[in-house]
């Protein structure tokens, strides 16, 4: 056990757990991050978004959006999924069954409806606007087709679906506030244990990715990155009671970044020899090849190590939170729902003025980030918002 870890009783779980600003601060960056990574695919980055300005091309600013989505995917949807497994136990605990089913179903259920119906719809509509087809025309046959838009609220629908089976476990083994001293104390999973979860993780990807390749998806959620997400999510569970993401040792983050490290070039590498190696010309999004064998069993080494890391730095960096950062985590959750319109927008409004597409990447990914803050931050002054968001 780490020797510097605080002393956690039993009778702290009946209560739900305090705010840790820390994790409060990563939340909200990693929400940043998403709004930069759909940036990039609007610009050149492999990958699924309501409009692109630019397809991949193998250019040199197409490859290096491309490596920085594909990093980005190694960890931080996962990373979602460990903090909202992390605070899961306990708020199922302090609320009760029925309560906290009714508090996902408004967080999670109310915000993927308005996406889906509305958000959801007007963000197709603009997006086709670079076609020539008229705005209003695109939303009321988006409409008349019953389209559900999920976008990227594929997160509280996934989010949904584990919320419930983690009620349904609970209410299975009915554990109630009966959490004992020896497994609140119990030591931090070893190296060891890590590395056979990595080894797992990345079999199981690479098996759900023969049937269901990245990109192809199932009611809006593709379900060749669910093996992580789901590890993820489980492992945020057992951390809970055991209070493990505050007390990561050292030596485990040292060494998992060091991992990560080495693991990092390794994916770019290999995209950039496939051209010249058959065995690695095969796609990397599914199927039984190289080339998606490595890809599954890259991601998981490169996430544990960016997460640990991630989840150490922001704990000692944020022991509070003041001005923006505050604003930043109170907004996350807005932020992320709101903000497909306003980079698809934002996108458009400067779409034919000729710049190099990096400049593009940071110029709207800049302004997508600071029109959503404020957006958001008017947004939560509605009577009732804060209620939902």
């Amino acid at each position: 056990m780490d020797g510097n870890a605080p002393a956690i009783h039993p009778q702290q779980y009946d209560a739900p757990p305090q705010r840790n600003r820390g994790l409060d601060a990563l939340r909200g960056s990693v929400t940043l991050l998403v709004l930069l990574h759909h940036t990039a695919t609007t610009y050149g980055a492999t990958g699924g978004w309501f409009y692109r300005e630019l397809r991949p091309d193998g250019s040199p600013s197409s490859l290096l959006l491309t490596i920085f989505v594909a990093v980005n995917q190694s960890f931080f949807m996962g990373l979602f999924f460990l903090l909202a497994g992390y605070f899961t136990p306990a708020s199922i605990r302090a609320k009760g069954a029925l309560r906290f089913a009714r508090d996902r179903l408004r967080r999670l259920g109310l915000p993927l409806l308005a996406f889906g119906l509305v958000l959801g719809p007007v963000t197709v509509a603009l997006a086709q606007t670079s076609r020539g087809r008229p705005f209003l025309d695109t939303l009321l046959a988006v409409w008349r087709q019953g389209r559900f838009v999920e976008g990227p609220l594929w997160f509280a629908e996934a989010l949904l679906i584990f919320s419930a089976a983690a009620l349904l476990w609970h209410l299975a083994v009915r554990r109630g506030n009966e959490t004992s001293a020896e497994t609140s104390l119990s030591a931090f999973p070893s190296n060891r244990t890590l590395a056979i979860a990595a080894i797992v993780t990345g079999g199981a990807a690479f098996a759900l990715r023969l049937w269901w390749p990245v990109g192809a998806d199932i009611w809006g959620l593709q379900l060749g990155y669910f093996a992580g997400y789901t590890v993820l999510f489980v492992a945020g569970c057992i951390a809970a009671d055991r209070r493990w993401l505050e007390r990561i040792p050292p030596a485990s983050v040292r060494l998992w970044s060091r991992v990560a490290l080495i693991c990092l070039p390794i994916l770019p590498a290999a995209l950039l020899l496939g051209s010249l190696l058959p065995a690695l010309h095969e796609p990397a999004e599914g199927g039984f090849n190289a080339q998606a064998l490595l890809y599954a069993f890259w991601e998981p080494p490169l996430a544990w190590g960016i997460i640990l890391w991630l989840v150490v730095f922001y704990q000692r960096r944020f022991p509070r939170l003041d001005g923006l950062w505050r604003q930043l985590a109170a907004r996350a959750y807005t932020i992320y729902i709101i903000h497909p319109p306003v980079l698809v927008g934002v996108a458009l409004a400067w779409r034919d003025i000729a710049a190099p597409a990096l400049l593009k990447f940071g110029v709207t990914g800049f302004a997508t980030c600071a029109i959503s803050f404020s957006l958001a931050g008017l947004i939560l002054r509605i009577p009732g918002a804060k209620r939902i968001l």
